[in-house]
């Protein structure tokens, strides 16, 4: 279960011991990429920003590589916050989102198709554009429903590339209030690294 969006402060063990840096460090690189997701509209855009940032790829956009997966359906509260009827189609999209040779995070995606454009849909049937990217005409706000940690610090080991750090649920809207998808993202190690490999 995720537990409601609460800032999380980083510290320092009381007592150093050899290697115990890389805690406090890792900690505060995780909480400032946190931090920024819960803050932003579009964690697409967070994350190409970081994938700048920290230089992991020369072209710093993302690619959402699809993963084959059994379809997840929505319970019933998760129909109830995106203002579905019984009947209304939802699709489902899971992704691992990739700057260059980099996966950042996994995601869980529901979205309403008829609450998009038949040119979104298109994209998003036929190509590997992240979902933030096609539907950021839409002026999408981001309501975060919960964050969840998931690797703690080991002093003077950081976590693997391919480990999960924390995960994030949240809904998106239109810029006129309309709920429009529902997201569980998952993200890893990868997001520490610094420059290409």
């Amino acid at each position: 279960m995720l537990l409601p969006v609460l800032p999380v402060r980083a510290e320092a063990p009381a007592v150093a011991s050899p290697g115990a840096w890389v805690e406090p460090e890792t900690a505060s690189v995780i909480e400032t990429l946190r931090t920024r997701l819960l803050a932003g509209p579009s964690a697409t855009a967070v994350l190409e920003a970081w994938c700048a940032e920290r230089g992991l790829s020369e072209d710093p956009r993302l690619v959402a590589r699809r993963v084959s997966a059994a379809d997840k359906p929505l319970t019933a509260i998760q129909r109830q916050r995106l203002g579905l009827g019984p009947d209304e189609a939802v699709r489902y999209r899971r992704v691992r989102l990739t700057c260059g040779a980099y996966v950042l995070s996994e995601a869980d995606n529901w979205y309403v198709p008829s609450r998009l454009t038949p040119g979104m849909n298109a994209t998003l049937d036929t190509t590997e554009t992240p979902f933030g990217r096609v539907v950021r005409l839409l002026g999408p706000t981001r309501r975060n429903l919960g964050v969840r940690t998931i690797w703690e610090p080991k002093a003077g080991y950081p976590p693997a590339l391919t480990e999960a750090l924390f995960a994030v649920e949240a809904v998106l809207s239109t810029a006129e209030g309309v709920p429009f998808c529902e997201v569980a993202e998952t993200y890893t190690g990868a997001v520490l690294a610094q420059g290409r490999p």
